[in-house]
């Protein structure tokens, strides 16, 4: 049963317009903003020059309802909301939303590994989206009339859950990393709320006008705020974090290390992983690939039958500079403060090459081992 009158279909359409803009104006000016200030740092990545376009996608999937407002506003107006040609264009839109979403998890740090700066499965999402569009169309030849399902609608559907599951872990894991417990909960019910009120697109029955332009608009508005909040943590970040220039690192012995962060008011100090001699190892070989590789051998691929097996290693690292340096909970070292992900399940340290210093007889030590003969070569045979 359809509710709401034509006075509230337009209220909602129009509010869902305004709001959809001026979130997306917003995020358009956290991009460029942060662009113009943080270049620098987003682009210090040696293998690929970039600036951020995460919050420029988002903008943009923003900018799409805006324009998915229009028409049905439009739609509505012209009493054309009930017409094949209308669903289908509405179909499309949210298809293309769904894409600048893909591309936008493309950048966040806290996207699932194999979409986080991760071309080919990226490229993969991408080409999914295109053919769920040429089947919207496809499926058009087959949509029985006066149906209780939407059959055209079935394949945006299906991409709008997978998105929709993605976001709901790299929001929570986003918000939780930063101590926003509640904050990580509310975006899963937001998320939750956005998928539910895409069903009676598919599943005609559930058409409630009313329930469902609120839900609509109370998740789309509820989204928007997350976005912003996720871009405001991000500038904090970004504006709190090391700069590669300014940290230095010198192995001195075996399980030694000193190292100095003025920004983290770390200042000379000397760290000993003691017996936990895989993670200096793991720390040495980076500092020897950053120091002496070029830009194709100064990363390590973690994970994927890698060097290093697994992610863990790396945290492990942190976690027991952390113990050693007993920093304020909002000071503490995070993995992207010292290692740099350049794509495709490679790390590399972030600290420039003169701000490492490795002791010579320790070095030897290393590189004449015959399991390093790779770093041997490195070193040009030292």
């Amino acid at each position: 049963m359809q509710m709401g009158t034509p006075e509230t279909i337009r209220f909602y359409i129009l509010a869902h317009i305004f709001i959809s803009f001026t979130g997306g104006v917003l995020l358009l000016a956290l991009w460029y903003n942060i662009r113009q200030r943080f270049k620098a740092i987003l682009e210090e990545e040696d293998a690929r020059k970039r600036v951020d376009k995460g919050l420029l996608y988002l903008s943009a999937s923003m900018f799409v309802w805006v324009a998915s407002g229009c028409w049905a506003y439009i739609g509505t107006g012209l009493n054309w909301d009930h017409t094949l040609y209308y669903k289908v264009g509405e179909t499309m839109f949210s298809l293309v939303n769904n894409l600048f979403m893909a591309l936008a998890l493309f950048y966040f740090y806290y996207a699932p590994g194999f979409i986080y700066s991760n071309e080919r499965n990226i490229s993969k999402i991408i080409a999914a989206i295109v053919l769920t569009a040429l089947a919207t169309f496809a499926l058009t030849l087959f949509q029985p009339e006066n149906s209780h399902y939407w059959i055209v609608g079935i394949p945006d559907l299906i991409i709008s859950a997978f998105l929709c599951v993605l976001l709901v872990v790299s929001f929570y894991k986003a918000f939780v990393s930063n101590h926003l417990h509640v904050v990580a909960v509310i975006s899963i019910i937001v998320l939750t709320l956005m998928f539910a009120s895409q069903l009676p697109q598919v599943f005609l029955s559930l058409d409630n006008r009313f329930v469902n332009t609120l839900l609509k608009l109370v998740s789309k508005t509820s989204l928007i705020a997350l976005f912003l909040l996720l871009a405001t943590n991000w500038v904090i970040r970004l504006a709190l974090a090391p700069r590669p220039a300014e940290m230095k690192i010198r192995f001195m012995d075996w399980s030694l290390v000193r190292i100095s962060i003025p920004s983290k008011d770390v200042n000379d100090v000397v760290i000993d992983f003691g017996s936990k001699t895989t993670q200096y190892r793991n720390l040495l070989k980076f500092a020897i690939r950053r120091k002496h590789g070029d830009a194709q051998t100064q990363s390590i691929l973690i994970g994927m039958g890698g060097e290093i097996t697994n992610q863990t290693y790396l945290s492990r690292i942190i976690d027991n500079m952390n113990q050693v340096l007993r920093l304020d909970k909002e000071s503490k070292l995070e993995r992207r403060d010292l290692f740099t992900f350049i794509g495709e399940s490679r790390y590399r340290l972030r600290m420039v090459p003169e701000n490492i210093v490795i002791d010579p007889a320790l070095l030897g030590e290393f590189i004449n081992t015959p399991e390093n003969k790779e770093y041997k070569a490195l070193c040009n045979g030292l």
